[in-house]
């Protein structure tokens, strides 16, 4: 543990912002699962539900710092090319 009172302050909050950024990328794992899962059962409308949702879900992880934007879009665009292909 850090003697220094800001280095303390600081690590609080990292574990705070890294116990939030998990969440988060566990709620996107689930969102992408649900996109594949329509996928393979051919459900073309339920995964392009699922795809409207998962890419914004996406667009606020970059904008919250979780992700990189490069991440996201590669992921998005995998994920409407297996949408496409239904």
């Amino acid at each position: 543990m850090a003697n220094i009172k800001s280095q303390k302050k600081r690590n609080l909050t990292n574990e705070k912002s890294r116990l939030r950024n998990n969440a988060y990328k566990s709620e996107l794992k689930t969102l992408v699962r649900r996109v594949d899962e329509a996928v393979s059962a051919s459900d073309k409308e339920t995964a392009q539900d699922a795809l409207r949702v998962v890419s914004r879900k996406l667009d606020k992880a970059v904008s919250k710092g979780v992700l990189h934007k490069n991440n996201a879009a590669n992921k998005k665009s995998g994920l409407a090319k297996l949408v496409a292909k239904i």
